[in-house]
């Protein structure tokens, strides 16, 4: 760190009453950097400069979507049909290099690092994301993942005997176990609520919430987009539902950073959690849960370090000696998708999604898990009746034959779902992603269709 940037640090912390709270040698008091005025704070400088993106913010000297965006961009292996983005994500190659920037810059003098500089480019990354994100920064914490997030909330709610969590069946699987487990643990009862399969519109989904949702629930937890059967929630009009009758919202945003328009004031929501690799395509190992104000005493870290007590973006921010490059590098991925275009991958993600499952759909005569307005990125296209005639039950076995063999004989990276007596893909699009690699799979499964038929599969 330059020594401008030392000083920057020391005036923005020293800049309201003197005081010495949780915090570093230059940033005394995390909480009220974080809660500074946007006029007020000046960021501090790198050690290292990071990629420049300003072409692209031309259409017409950006790289174009798909295999060269692929190549330029990513670090997939060429000759891998790569469709589940929506697992783990994959991460831009300049979000790869950049922690590793990092790693290296802080093993070159650790104490002035962590003493000194970690928390205060926290705070900036903090305020940057909080902007795209539709929130206050003071209302933003940092966390490894999604799960991590989830727990930090469902534990740390004041859960009595009786009291009720509501769910319903799409409800990602470690979050009905944590869920179950808090159950068990306090005395509380669960109720989960089933969807049916395949989806007639979104007012199904409203309609059972309404119907089902009892006042005085103590929560309601929701996914913005359920991870098997990838459709858009209706979240605005659940969380509507809910409020009326004053339950607060959990929503499991795994999906949404980057792919969905997150505004969380408007959205109205009380707990928000999203993962930053998914979509964003940042380095592993980052995510942000967003609390409303009002709500914040009712949650805390599942770690307990120095700035516990301090306020909620210091009960979050460190938990101990790690690795925060994850957190740093969401800069560079920042610049990315701002320099690109935000709503110029979306279209592109989302007029892909439409034209690959269409062409599925398509080629083998089947269907959609849901209306096709009701999908971003991803969309969970039915496969051939074949795979299921004569089967009295279908389970995650069936899904798991048709899945290894079109990794391992075709090198198509895509999942298959189980889902109430069907067998579905769940297809990921993105902006490595192009109608070439859709093209393959529905290849694949005629071929896995015609074995079946013979006896073969």
């Amino acid at each position: 760190m330059t020594d401008a940037s030392k000083g920057v640090c020391a005036e923005n912390a020293g800049a309201g009453h003197g005081k010495r709270d949780f915090g570093s040698f230059y940033s005394s008091n995390v909480e009220e950097l974080i809660n500074m005025p946007e006029d007020e704070y000046v960021p501090p400088e790198f050690p290292f400069t990071f990629p420049s993106y300003d072409e692209y913010k031309s259409s017409k000297t950006a790289p174009p979507f798909g295999r060269k965006m692929r190549r330029k961009h990513y670090f997939l292996e060429e000759d891998c049909t790569f469709l589940n983005h929506g697992a783990f994500g994959a991460s831009l190659k300049e979000a790869v290099l950049v922690a590793q920037q990092w790693q290296a810059y802080i093993e070159k003098q650790p104490l002035r690092f962590f003493d000194r500089e970690v928390l205060i480019h926290l705070i900036y990354i903090t305020r940057r994301m909080a902007k795209f994100v539709g929130c206050h920064p003071g209302e933003l914490a940092l966390v490894p993942n999604v799960t991590s997030a989830m727990n930090a909330v469902i534990k740390n709610l004041d859960i009595k005997q009786g009291d009720n969590i509501y769910y319903l069946n799409v409800t990602y699987g470690s979050v009905k176990t944590l869920i179950k487990h808090t159950a068990k643990e306090k005395g509380a009862t669960i109720q989960e609520e089933t969807i049916e399969f395949p989806i007639q519109s979104k007012q199904q989904i409203i309609n059972l919430v309404k119907n089902t949702l009892r006042k005085g629930t103590k929560l309601a937890v929701f996914d913005h987009i359920p991870s098997n059967t990838p459709f858009i929630q209706p979240l605005q009009e659940l969380i509507h539902i809910c409020h009326e009758r004053g339950v607060p919202v959990l929503v499991d945003g795994a999906h949404g950073l980057g792919i969905l328009p997150l505004n969380l004031h408007e959205l109205d929501v009380d707990y928000y959690t999203t993962n930053c690799h998914k979509w964003f395509s940042s380095f592993k190992g980052c995510a942000l849960l967003y609390v409303k104000k009002s709500l914040q005493s009712t949650v805390g870290p599942l770690i307990i370090s120095h700035g516990f007590g301090h306020g909620f973006n210091s009960d979050f921010m460190w938990s101990g000696l790690r690795d925060y490059s994850p957190f740093l590098s969401l800069h560079t991925v920042l610049d990315f998708w701002q320099s690109v275009g935000v709503q110029r991958i979306r279209d592109y993600v989302y007029k892909l999604r439409e034209q690959a499952a269409e062409y599925l759909v398509r080629r083998w005569n089947t269907g959609l898990i849901a209306p096709k307005d009701m999908f971003g990125s991803m969309a969970a296209v039915r496969l051939p009746s074949i795979f299921v005639d004569g089967k009295q039950t279908v389970s995650y076995s069936d899904a798991e034959v048709i899945q290894n063999n079109l990794y391992q004989r075709f090198n198509i990276e895509v999942p298959i779902k189980a889902v109430q007596g069907q067998l579905y893909v769940r297809i990921s699009c993105h902006i490595h992603n192009e109608l070439k690699d859709y093209e393959n799979l529905a290849e694949a499964i005629l071929v896995l269709a015609a074995e079946r038929v013979q006896g073969v599969l």
